[in-house]
C-alpha cells in the first residue's frame, strides 16, 4: 500500500542520514565491492575472450548524466531509484567544493557531504536513452510526504560517451586541480619571500637613519 511504500522511504531515508561522511566517500569512490582489491593480491590480466566480453559490455553500456543531485541524496538511494528500470553498473557523484563545505559547517549549516552531480552507468545503452527521456523534469519523489517530492530529475543521456571517458576526464580535472593549486602555492611563496625582503631592507633603512 502507499502507506506501506512511504513508511519503507521514510525508514532509508533515516538510515541515509545516519550514515558518516567516510561512508559517503567510499560509496562515491567505489564502483562496486568485488572490484576491491586486497593488499599486495596479485591482479591477474585477462584473457582474449575475457576481454572481448568487456569490450562488448562497454559498447552495449549508455551513461547518463545527472546535473543536480538533491540534498544529501548518495549513489545508494539513486541506484535505488533507477534501478528499477534497467541494470546499472557504476555510479559516481561529484562531492561539493571542500572549501564551501567548511564555510557552511563554520556557519552552522549541515556538516554532511553534498554532491553536485553525477553519471550514471546502465548496463543496456537503450534502457538509459528511454531512462532520460522518461525521467527528465519529472519529481523524483512519488509520494506526497516524500523525501524528495520537491525534486525534478536533471537527467540527460550522453551518446558515445563511456565510463573510461568519465575516468580520463576526472583524471585530467584532478591533474589540472593539483597543478593549480602548486601554482598558487609558489606564488604565495614568491609574495611572501618578497614581503619579507621589503621588511628587512626597511629595517636596515631604519638602521642607517638612526646612527645619523
Amino acid at each position: 500500500s502507499d502507506s506501506e511504500e512511504e513508511e519503507e522511504e521514510e525508514e532509508e531515508e533515516e538510515e541515509e542520514e545516519e550514515d558518516t561522511d567516510d561512508d559517503r566517500m567510499e560509496d562515491v569512490t567505489s564502483s562496486s565491492a568485488n572490484t576491491k582489491q586486497k593488499r599486495g593480491s596479485v591482479v591477474k590480466g585477462l584473457s582474449s575472450e575475457e576481454l572481448e566480453r568487456y569490450r562488448k559490455a562497454q559498447e552495449n553500456s549508455g551513461l547518463v548524466y545527472l546535473s543536480r543531485i538533491p540534498p544529501f541524496m548518495k549513489p545508494q538511494k539513486i541506484r535505488h531509484l533507477l534501478s528499477q528500470y534497467g541494470d546499472i553498473g557504476r555510479i559516481y557523484l561529484a562531492p561539493e567544493d571542500e572549501h564551501a563545505r567548511k564555510r557552511r559547517r563554520r556557519m552552522g549549516g549541515n556538516r554532511k557531504l553534498l554532491f553536485t552531480e553525477g553519471w550514471v552507468e546502465f548496463l543496456d545503452k537503450r534502457i538509459a536513452k528511454q531512462v532520460a527521456r522518461a525521467l527528465n523534469a519529472q519529481p523524483i519523489g512519488t509520494h506526497k510526504r516524500g523525501f524528495y517530492q520537491h525534486d525534478l530529475w536533471n537527467i540527460k543521456y550522453l551518446p558515445k560517451f563511456k565510463w573510461n571517458h568519465l575516468t580520463e576526464r576526472i583524471a585530467y580535472e584532478r591533474a589540472a586541480r593539483q597543478q593549480r593549486m602548486q601554482t598558487e602555492l609558489e606564488q604565495a611563496r614568491r609574495e611572501n619571500k618578497l614581503y619579507l625582503q621589503n621588511v628587512e631592507r626597511g629595517q636596515l633603512l631604519d638602521t642607517i637613519r638612526a646612527r645619523k
